[in-house]
């Protein structure tokens, strides 16, 4: 992520974990975000995995220059080894950042994107634990390329299934 040439020379800034940056040229393959080339266009939403050793700097210098430089509307900061995730949204002044209130789920409303953002236990790779997941307004989780990939295997061999069991019920009634 670069957004200015003082941040490239000085290389003091080492970006957000995930960006969401709305209304761009999405078939753009991009190996870094660079504002400049993108018009000038910056996050509309942050999120940070912090640990200890990041934690001051995420809730410190990350959060100013989201705030008041970038102006994302919306910042999560997530810690996977307390699986607390905390969620900010810009104040009326555009200048300074105020916690958002998760809903019964523990879920937050991501409103520049008509979704939310929540914890849910995942399965993925190696590990089964509660991750940050991108979820639908009523709060079900949405599909991980993952799930999609393995629903649509479930799909293809249920199709599968069916073709040989009709082709079966064809050679059953022509041996008739």
């Amino acid at each position: 992520m670069y957004f200015s040439a003082h941040q490239v020379q000085s290389n003091d800034f080492p970006g957000p974990d995930v960006l969401v940056v709305l209304d761009v040229d999405g078939s753009k393959e991009r190996k870094s975000w660079v504002a400049w080339e993108e018009g000038g266009r910056l996050p509309d939403v942050v999120i940070e995995v912090t640990s200890e050793s990041t934690s001051h700097v995420d809730r410190g210098e990350k959060m100013r220059i989201y705030s008041q430089i970038w102006h994302t509307s919306a910042y999560f900061v997530f810690d996977p080894e307390t699986s607390m995730l905390e969620g900010f949204k810009l104040d009326a002044t555009g200048r300074r950042y105020t916690p958002l209130v998760a809903d019964d789920n523990g879920d937050f409303e991501v409103a520049a994107l008509g979704l939310k953002l929540g914890l849910r236990h995942t399965a993925y790779r190696r590990l089964e634990r509660r991750f940050v997941r991108w979820l639908a307004p009523a709060g079900q989780a949405l599909p991980a390329s993952q799930e999609r990939a393995d629903a649509e295997r479930a799909r293809a061999d249920a199709e599968r299934t069916l073709a040989d069991e009709l082709e079966a019920r064809l050679r059953a009634l022509e041996g008739r």
